[in-house]
C-alpha cells in the first residue's frame, strides 16, 4: 500500500514532551510522524470482524482487456444470498495497490460476507463486480488503462448478461478509493453513489506515489484533488482512519466537497491504512450504498 516518500519521525522534542503530550499531538493529527505513533501506542482502534455467515454466489470470470494492452483480466461478481437475479443495482468495487479481484473475498476483507450480513439485516440488496486494475491507479498509466477497462469493457460485459449498467455506482480502498472518486467524477450524474475508503490522495504532486504516477505532470493530469465539482449531484462518502498517512490530505479534499452540489457524508476515527480499519467500516459503508442505489 502506498505511503508518503518521506515521513518524519519527530526528534528529541517528541521524546521530552511526554507521552500525554505525545497522545494529544497524535489525536490532533498535528504531530510529526503521527501514523507511525499513533498505530504504535494504540490509536488505531479495534479491527473489524468477518461475519460468520454464509455469502451469496460468487461468479468468477475473466476477460482480455484492450484497455489494458492486452493482458486478462480476472473479476469477480459478488451476489447476495436469494434466487441470482439481474435486477439487482451494481456496484463496482475498486481494490487497493496489490491486491486483485480474490483479495476483497479473502479473509483480508471478506467483502461477500459483509454484503450476506449486510442482507440479513434487512439492507437493501445490490450486486458487487470487482475486476482485476493491476497497479496504474485506474488511470492511463504505461499504456494500461484500468479506468477505461471498467467503463468500456466490463461495464457492457455485465450489461450483456442482462445488468443494468447504465447507472452503475462505485467503491474502492486506497488506489480503489481515487478510483471510485475518479470514475464516478467521469461518469457523471448517471453515478447513484461512490464511496471512497482511505483514497490515496496528495495535494502535492512531488508527494505522489510512483506506482501509479510517474511523474508531477501525469500527476496534474489525472488529479480529482481540485475536481469535486464534477461530483456535484452524486452522493459521496469518504471515509479515513486519523492514523492514516493519507489522513491530512483526505481532510483537504471532503473540505473541497462543501462548495459542491454533492450530498456528501465523511468520517475521520481512529483507525490506520489497513485492511482492519477498512473491515470495520464496511456495515455501515454498506447500508450507506444500500440506501444510495437501492
Amino acid at each position: 500500500m502506498p505511503t508518503r516518500r518521506a515521513v518524519l519521525l519527530g526528534g528529541a522534542g517528541v521524546v521530552t514532551a511526554g507521552l500525554a503530550g505525545v497522545g494529544y499531538g497524535v489525536e490532533q493529527g498535528v504531530l510529526p510522524g503521527r501514523p507511525w505513533l499513533q498505530d504504535h501506542l494504540g490509536l488505531n482502534g479495534a479491527d473489524g470482524v468477518i461475519p460468520d455467515i454464509e455469502p451469496g454466489q460468487v461468479i468468477e470470470d475473466s476477460f482480455v482487456s484492450q484497455a489494458r494492452g492486452g493482458v486478462g483480466v480476472g473479476w469477480s461478481l459478488i451476489l447476495p444470498p436469494g434466487p441470482p437475479t439481474t435486477a439487482l443495482p451494481v456496484v463496482v468495487a475498486l481494490h487497493w495497490l496489490g491486491a486483485d479481484h480474490e483479495t476483497l473475498t479473502g479473509p483480508q476483507l471478506g467483502l461477500d460476507r459483509f454484503l450476506a450480513q449486510h442482507v440479513a439485516d434487512g439492507g437493501t440488496p445490490f450486486a458487487i463486480a470487482a475486476p482485476d486494475g493491476g497497479r496504474g491507479y485506474w488511470h492511463p498509466h504505461d499504456g494500461d488503462d484500468a479506468g477505461a477497462m471498467v467503463t468500456d469493457e466490463l461495464l457492457p460485459i455485465l450489461a450483456e448478461r442482462g445488468f443494468s449498467t447504465a447507472s452503475a455506482s462505485f467503491m474502492g480502498w486506497s488506489m480503489g478509493g481515487y478510483g471510485a472518486l475518479r470514475l464516478a467524477g467521469l461518469r457523471g450524474d448517471s453515478t447513484p453513489a461512490v464511496l471512497a475508503t482511505s483514497p490515496a490522495l496528495w495535494e502535492d504532486a512531488a508527494d505522489a506515489s510512483t506506482d501509479g504516477f510517474d511523474d508531477e505532470g501525469e500527476y496534474d493530469r489525472y488529479s480529482i484533488f481540485r475536481s469535486q465539482d464534477q461530483l456535484s449531484g452524486i452522493p459521496v462518502r469518504v471515509d479515513i482512519g486519523t492514523g492514516d498517512p493519507f489522513y491530512p490530505d483526505v481532510k483537504k479534499y471532503v473540505a473541497g466537497l462543501a462548495a459542491t452540489a454533492s450530498p456528501y457524508v465523511s468520517t475521520f476515527q481512529p483507525g490506520g491504512h489497513t485492511p482492519g480499519f477498512w473491515r470495520r467500516m464496511l456495515p455501515v459503508q454498506l447500508s450507506w450504498l444500500g440506501a444510495n442505489v437501492g
